[in-house]
């Protein structure tokens, strides 16, 4: 799916949220990546096989 270069690290790849956004819906609160993840904005995922990443905010982060 990805025409960038590099090519943007795979939906099965821990790095998977580094993927360009193609489409960008701040107002609902979600982005969808170019390896067709869906990022929402309280960093829980959706990936293209349909699992679930749950959110997952540094403990730094809510310091």
């Amino acid at each position: 799916m990805c025409t960038h270069t590099p090519k943007c690290p795979s939906a099965a790849s821990p790095d998977r949220e580094a993927a360009h956004v193609v489409a960008a819906h701040p107002e609902q609160g979600w982005s969808l990546l170019c390896n067709a993840v869906l990022l929402f904005e309280d960093t829980g995922e959706l990936l293209p096989d349909g699992r679930i990443v749950a959110p997952h905010r540094s403990v730094a982060a809510l310091v």
